[in-house]
């Protein structure tokens, strides 16, 4: 059994690191927060925005580069991971996800990453690399997502993708994350019968152009921000589980100390009473 010493020391470890884990959990829920209230307020635009374009393509034969269907043999994923651990299985998941996909898809495969975590990991494999974006920060801006955009939207016209796949982790609450799988390009006309018609000024042709790249800019931000607030989400989630598990620790070392000293006490006890009783 460890000394009394010894453990006392074990138990000064791990109230240092429970103090950081609750510090870190702290400034996980104030980012959060921050995060939370970015993602609200995109959500709606990013919606509307999808919906303004799918009108626009049902009007006429709009023709435009980044709706125009072709043979599918080169698909590139957008995967958006974080740049720190310390998420729980924030990462991993979304990983996994990616992984799968790949194995499924027989397309040759190429990747676009953002963030550290998943450029580190599929770097060991032999995925071709088209794109890698890191150091986004925790409160990433629109301009990081246009430059993200620009490059796909590059890449897409090139004829370096025929799909592209946006990868990320849709947040749903702080303690409940989803990996998610999104079709940006090209964009899909929707199915069944027309709604409402429209009459656009100016033509739709020139709306689109202006629209597209700018819906492309803001499904990456959206995603971007969903992976945000995710990874805070999950990593508050971590460190406070990390907390909760300190005091288990330190509670299971106390009553290991005790014991350690009770059994210390008994010894030296039992050492008094047979050295008395020898000297009778």
């Amino acid at each position: 059994m460890a000394g009394v010493r010894d453990i006392r020391r074990r138990i000064r470890s791990v109230r240092n690191m429970q103090q950081i884990t609750k510090a870190m959990k702290m400034v996980s829920a104030a980012k959060l927060r921050k995060a939370q209230q970015k993602l609200i307020a995109a959500r709606p635009y990013a919606n509307q925005l999808q919906g303004v374009l799918e009108r626009l393509s049902q009007a006429g034969d709009t023709i435009h580069p980044l709706l125009v269907k072709r043979p599918v043999q080169k698909v590139v994923y957008v995967l958006i991971t974080s740049d720190r651990g310390l998420c729980g299985g924030y990462n991993a998941n979304l990983i996994r996800k990616t992984t799968g996909l790949i194995a499924e898809t027989p397309q040759e495969v190429k990747l676009v990453t953002v963030g550290r975590k998943g450029r580190d990991f599929f770097r060991r494999g032999k995925i071709e690399f088209l794109a890698e974006f890191v150091a986004l920060g925790d409160d990433p801006s629109f301009n990081q997502a246009k430059e993200i955009a620009n490059e796909v939207i590059r890449l897409y016209e090139q004829g370096e993708a025929d799909e592209v796949y946006l990868l990320y982790t849709e947040f749903v609450s702080a303690i409940t994350q989803r990996p998610s799988q999104v079709k940006l390009l090209p964009i899909e006309k929707p199915e069944g019968k027309h709604g409402k018609q429209y009459i656009f000024e100016p033509s739709p042709d020139e709306i689109l152009a202006s629209l597209l790249p700018k819906y492309v800019e803001t499904q990456i931000f959206r995603s971007i921000l969903e992976g945000k607030a995710s990874e805070q989400g999950a990593r508050m989630t971590a460190m406070s589980s990390a907390t909760d598990n300190a005091t288990d620790m330190i509670d299971r070392l106390s009553l290991a100390m005790n014991r350690a000293r009770q059994a210390a006490i008994t010894k030296e006890i039992s050492e008094i009473v047979g050295g008395a009783a020898a000297l009778e």
